[in-house]
């Protein structure tokens, strides 16, 4: 669904562990189109002058990449801006079409599609290395000063496309996921450019100890499945308390991740399985990859286990016998436990390698400073099915490892300090419209959060359906599932009625 091999770093056999990440990674879904469908021609590369520094105009400026469909643009429509999404924006045309939210809204309104490449993500780089040094300048405020600076100063190549500048033509920001975060960021720290605004699966809210993205997992994965993986976590959970590292060893061995050296290595490894439940979309049935698993673990001689599994040592069993005939090759190829999945090792070229291009590193360092969402096991009392044994120093560790320059030990991620610059769940904005997926692993960290009970109001709307990450920015998605067809409904009215009630400031 992501295309994860267009961003596993060319050259480096190691394609587990940024394969790993990129999974638990909060990004828009590359989209697909039916075979045959004509798409506009929209694959031009355009480049901006983007300032390097936006504290210091002095540094010149860097090439940022950007894509434009003109497909429906008639003069007086609105400028509709695709925020970046953390990942190399070759391939990501598509979201530009009528396939997704962002062309629909230019259909219905008239508008020119846009989508503009992160500042030290793919080819839009300020230096030629990902070095500590340079990704200094990788914050989040950077990249809202380089959306505002996009918006504000682009001459767009178009016929008179130097007089839509805000003010001239109403702008529209559309995001998901990280990008829907930078949706709601950008218009708190710059009201005035963007007139509206549409945030999908945005996750506003930065946490360090992101347990609840297994929330919505544990909470509609099948109850045997659930069960069954419950029951294997709480075992490993129990040995490892009580240091029976034969048990454990034993345990690993079920896996064929017997050489693994250490067990926080081996609990990681048992989160993948879970981490493919953020690739399901809502027209994905038994032949996705989470329920083959599902399915290996609870269907026994063609019978399907009741709601609570069949227990703990078919559950070791099946899904150890899982990993050794399927997944294990998916995962590893023909490496060794260690060399794919082993995280201890700081010499290890995932760490070191410093070149563009490398999606991995340039997230991990806005993990390690500010957005956190470390995938963890739960406190004490509640359901797991992701071990305990995994706790925010696990990664913080890696931290590290990938930044030894930066960071002589483990950092404290500045979350509460992401929050309070830029709203988090307290966002108030006019004209922002959020759309959220009960079943987004995101869930958590969106206004759509349990427990938040934000209001749905006119003035900045709050629509869930039962889709899962991202499913509502994607057209099909709604022919498949009603609830996502009546947010994007609701979605376009809203920017139609915004869009009625603009006015120029600007001639």
């Amino acid at each position: 669904m992501w295309a994860l091999t267009s961003l596993l770093l060319a050259g480096i056999a190691r394609a587990v562990i940024p394969n790993a990440m990129l999974r638990a990674m909060p990004i828009i879904p590359k989209i697909s189109v039916p075979n045959g469908t004509v798409l506009p021609n929209i694959t031009t590369v355009y480049y901006f002058d983007q300032l390097i520094d936006h504290n210091n105009s002095e540094l010149g400026t860097f090439q940022q990449r950007y894509w434009i469909n003109l497909e429906f643009y008639k003069p007086g429509g609105p400028i509709i801006l695709m925020t970046p999404a953390e990942g190399n924006a070759d391939g990501s045309d598509a979201l530009l079409t009528n396939h997704s939210i962002t062309g629909l809204i230019a259909q219905q309104q008239n508008g020119a599609s846009i989508i503009t490449e992160h500042r030290f993500f793919g080819y839009s780089n300020p230096y030629d290395n990902l070095t500590s040094q340079s990704l200094a300048l990788l914050t989040i405020q950077q990249v809202i000063d380089d959306i505002a600076y996009f918006a504000t100063t682009a001459d767009l190549p178009m016929p008179g496309g130097d007089t839509v500048k805000p003010g001239q033509a109403p702008w529209i920001l559309v995001g998901g996921s990280y990008s829907g975060a930078l949706v709601s960021y950008t218009m708190v720290n710059k009201p005035g450019i963007f007139w509206a605004g549409y945030a999908s699966s945005a996750v506003v809210e930065a946490i360090t100890d992101y347990y609840d993205y297994f929330t919505p997992i544990r909470e509609h994965m099948p109850k045997n499945c659930s069960s069954d993986v419950q029951a294997v976590i709480a075992y490993l959970d129990e040995m490892y308390a009580a240091k029976d590292t034969a048990g454990i060893q034993t345990l690993q061995e079920a896996f064929s991740l017997g050489d693994l050296k250490h067990v926080g290595d081996f609990a990681t490894a048992l989160e993948y399985n879970l981490w493919d439940w953020q690739s399901m979309q809502p027209d994905d049935g038994s032949g996705s990859m989470f329920y083959e698993f599902c399915d290996a673990l609870e269907v026994k001689d063609g019978v399907n286990a009741g709601s609570d599994g069949w227990g703990l040592d078919n559950a070791i069993k099946s899904w150890g016998n899982y990993w050794n005939t399927t997944y294990y090759h998916y995962v590893c190829h023909d490496q060794d436990a260690e060399t794919c999945l082993g995280t201890f090792d700081p010499t290890d070229i995932y760490w070191t390698n410093i070149t563009v291009d490398n999606a991995n590193r340039s997230w991990f360092w806005m993990v390690c400073n500010q957005e956190g969402f470390y995938q963890v096991g739960p406190p004490e009392g509640q359901p797991a099915v992701v071990s305990r044994i995994l706790q925010p120093s696990f990664n913080e560790r890696q931290c590290v490892y990938m930044f030894p320059e930066a960071f002589a030990s483990p950092p404290n991620t500045h979350t509460a300090k992401t929050n309070a610059m830029y709203a988090g769940w307290n966002v108030n904005v006019s004209r922002l419209f959020f759309a959220n997926g009960l079943r987004d692993p995101w869930r958590g960290a969106t206004v759509s959060a349990d427990g938040l009970n934000k209001p749905n109001t006119t003035n900045m709307p709050i629509y869930e359906s039962d889709g899962f990450h991202c499913s509502d920015m994607f057209i099909d998605n709604g022919a498949v599932d009603p609830t996502i067809a009546v947010v994007q409904a609701a979605a376009l009215m809203y920017m139609k009625e915004w869009l009625a009630e603009w006015k120029p400031s600007v001639s």
